[in-house]
């Protein structure tokens, strides 16, 4: 489960009640807003975190390729003497 701190998940929890009041036209309650919090972690963060993962590889691989050609680049031709 994704841990998050105290003053992220306050601000988690105040955007799901503007959320549910501004677009739901229900007031949702501090408790009632963690728990929803809670739920959302637990059973759909794990797939935000994968793929922050799989993005994470992406750009990573992309840089190792930029750095290979820039090494490459750097290569002098051996001459026959």
């Amino acid at each position: 489960m994704i841990k998050l701190s105290a003053e992220d998940q306050a601000l988690l929890v105040q955007k799901l009640q503007r959320y549910f009041s501004e677009e739901l036209d229900q007031e949702l309650g501090r408790f009632e807003a963690e728990f929803l919090l809670d739920f959302i972690a637990k059973e759909i963060g794990t797939s935000f975190y994968n793929q922050g993962l799989y993005d994470a590889r992406a750009v990573l691989e992309k840089r190792i390729e930029e750095l290979g050609e820039a090494i490459y680049q750097l290569e002098k031709p051996i001459t026959p003497s």
